[in-house]
C-alpha cells in the first residue's frame, strides 16, 4: 500500500473511503478522494480538516466510545451555528449534517474552514504582546454579550431548548453526568450537589447558551473573533451560566497554570476576572447578586466533564496524549466550587 493510501486509512472514527461518496454527492464543488488530518480529538467531539485537493472543509463527530446522554449532540451544534448564522455572533457556514450511522457509524456535520487561531495557552498569546492580547480579551467578553442579547425566537429556536428551571435541570444533569462516569467516590461532589440543590437563584432572564464558553473555543483572525465553535452544550437557559464558566476557567488557568485546560488568561495584558465581569456588567442588564451560585455551579459542571474525560482515559477511549493526570483536577473544581458559593458580587 502506498503511504499515502495508508495514511488515509489511520484517523480514528473518520473512514474517508465511506466519506468520500457521500462529499461528493453533498457538499457543492466537491470531489469524492478525500485527505484529512485530526484537528482536535478525544478530550471531546473529533474534529477534521477534509481536503479534496482544492477545497477545505472542517468535518465533526462523536467521541469514540463511552458517550453521556444528551452529550456530543451533532444536531444541536449544527441546527444553533445554522440559526446564528445571519446575526452578529460569529459562526462558521454550515454545509451539510448526516444523521445516520452508515458513513462514520456516528452522526456528523461539515461546516466551513474558518481562519483563525484557537488560542489555548498564555505562550501563544505572549508573542503578540500585552496591548493586542488585552484586545482579544475586550472582543472575547464581547462576543458573549453579544451571543447572550440573541432572541431566540427571532433565529428560529424558541424550541432548542426549556428555559424555565434551567438552573435546577443544570444541578440534576451534572449529577447524573457525574454518575454516568462513577470509576471512584468523590465526597466534594456529594457536598457541592446538596448546597446547589438547595439553594438555586431566580433565574436571569433566558437566552442562548454556549456552554462551554472560553477563548480557545472561538477562533481569532487579527484580534477579533472570526468564528464561536463547539457548540455541543448548547441549549437556551440562564445566560449567566456562560459568564461564569469563563470566569471558572480563568480561576483555573490561574491556579494550575499549563497544567489546566487552557491558561491564556494569563497572559500579560488578559483582562482580570474582575475586568471581565464588569465588562459584561456594562454591556448587560443582568443581575449579579447571586453569581457566587452560578460559580458554583461551572465549578460542579466542569468537575463532571472532567471526570467523563478521565472515565473514557481509564477505559483506553481517549484519542492523543495528555491524560494520565486529568482526573486529579476533579477535586480542585470540587473544592473551588464549594468556596465559590460565598461569594458575592
Amino acid at each position: 500500500m502506498e503511504p499515502e493510501a495508508a495514511a488515509r486509512h489511520e484517523l480514528p472514527g473518520l473512514d474517508l473511503d465511506r466519506l468520500g461518496p457521500w462529499f461528493a454527492t453533498r457538499i457543492p464543488g466537491a470531489g469524492g478522494y478525500l485527505t484529512a488530518k485530526l484537528v482536535a480529538g478525544g478530550k471531546s467531539n473529533l474534529t477534521y480538516e477534509v481536503s479534496d485537493g482544492s477545497g477545505t472543509w472542517i468535518v465533526r463527530r462523536p467521541p469514540l466510545g463511552h458517550v453521556l446522554a444528551t452529550a456530543h449532540d451533532m444536531g444541536r451544534e449544527y441546527r444553533v451555528m445554522s440559526a446564528l448564522g445571519g446575526t452578529d455572533v460569529p459562526v462558521p457556514h454550515m454545509y451539510a449534517m448526516c444523521q445516520e450511522t452508515d458513513v462514520l457509524d456516528a452522526p456528523f456535520y461539515v461546516m466551513e474552514k474558518v481562519p483563525g487561531v484557537p488560542y489555548r495557552r498564555a505562550s501563544e498569546l505572549e508573542p503578540l504582546g500585552p496591548e493586542r492580547t488585552r484586545s482579544i480579551s475586550v472582543a472575547l467578553v464581547e462576543t458573549l454579550t453579544t451571543l447572550h442579547a440573541v432572541e431566540p425566537t427571532a433565529v428560529g429556536l424558541a424550541d432548542f431548548g426549556h428555559p424555565d428551571g434551567f438552573l435546577a435541570r443544570q444541578v440534576r444533569r451534572w449529577r447524573k453526568q457525574l454518575d454516568a462516569s462513577h470509576s471512584r467516590d468523590l465526597p466534594l461532589a456529594d457536598e457541592l450537589h446538596a448546597r446547589l440543590e438547595a439553594d438555586v437563584p431566580t433565574e436571569s432572564a433566558p437566552g442562548i447558551v454556549h456552554g462551554d464558553f472560553r477563548l480557545d473555543n472561538v477562533l481569532v483572525d487579527g484580534d477579533r473573533p472570526t468564528a464561536v465553535i463547539d457548540w455541543e452544550m448548547a441549549t437556551l437557559g440562564d445566560p449567566l451560566t456562560d459568564l461564569a464558566l469563563m470566569v471558572v476557567y480563568h480561576r483555573l488557568g490561574a491556579l494550575l497554570g499549563a497544567a489546566s485546560v487552557a491558561d491564556a488568561n494569563t497572559a500579560p495584558g488578559f483582562l482580570t476576572e474582575d475586568e471581565v465581569i464588569d465588562l459584561y456588567r456594562s454591556r448587560s442588564d443582568r443581575d449579579l447578586s447571586s453569581f457566587g451560585f452560578y460559580l458554583g455551579l461551572a465549578s460542579f459542571k466542569l468537575a463532571a466533564i472532567i471526570e467523563g474525560i478521565h472515565y473514557r482515559f481509564i477505559q483506553g477511549q481517549t484519542v492523543g496524549a495528555g491524560f494520565d493526570r486529568v482526573g486529579d483536577a476533579v477535586d480542585i473544581m470540587l473544592e473551588a466550587g464549594l468556596a465559590a458559593l460565598e461569594e458575592h458580587r
